[in-house]
């Protein structure tokens, strides 16, 4: 990943034990990089509480939520459209080497579980970036094909169209299902 518009370097050799809370609130400037960082007409605002705590032999478990306001174009009118991104941050960093740091398989087949807690990330040196990770988290909230209300591509077909091919599988007595 790039250096992210909103890096808020966090020194994790010495960490409290209850935490180290950390807000991250981007100035105008770097709210206009996130936007352009992540093809976004604006970010209006941005709000990221974390908790860094250490976890295990070396780790860091990073906790919290980030919450924005952001404007993106419609993929169908290409008109501005509001979201509102309201995302829960979990994740945990070992150091790089740590044993308990992800596998990497070259050969043979990997099993994942949806139901199971995500590996760690790795880090290096003694910093994790909180404002990094804060702008990861609100990526994913990102609406990939965001549409305005409405909004319907010229020519589309709608689900209940009666001229849908598939109109005479729902009355079995139509005309079109008589035919042989």
């Amino acid at each position: 990943m790039d250096k992210s518009p909103i890096s808020y370097p966090i020194d994790v050799r010495r960490l409290p034990q209850k935490g180290f809370p950390v807000i991250v609130e981007p100035n105008a400037k770097e709210l206009g990089e996130l936007a352009r960082a992540q093809n976004l007409v604006s970010v209006g605002s941005f709000h990221a509480e974390l908790l860094l705590k250490d976890w295990k032999r070396g780790g860091v478990s990073v906790t919290g939520r980030v919450r924005a306001s952001i404007v993106q174009e419609c993929v169908v009118t290409l008109e501005p459209v509001e979201a509102e991104i309201d995302e829960q941050v979990d994740i945990v960093f070992v150091p790089e080497g740590s044993p308990l740091a992800r596998d990497t398989i070259d050969e043979g087949e990997l099993v994942l579980s949806a139901d199971a807690s995500d590996p760690p990330e790795t880090f290096d040196g003694v910093t994790i970036d909180a404002g990094a990770v804060a702008e990861e988290f609100f990526a994913l909230g990102i609406d990939p094909y965001p549409r305005k209300p409405g909004a319907e591509l010229p020519g589309a077909v709608s689900a209940g169209d009666k001229d849908s091919p598939f109109a005479a599988l729902r009355d079995p007595n139509s005309q079109s299902s008589k035919r042989r």
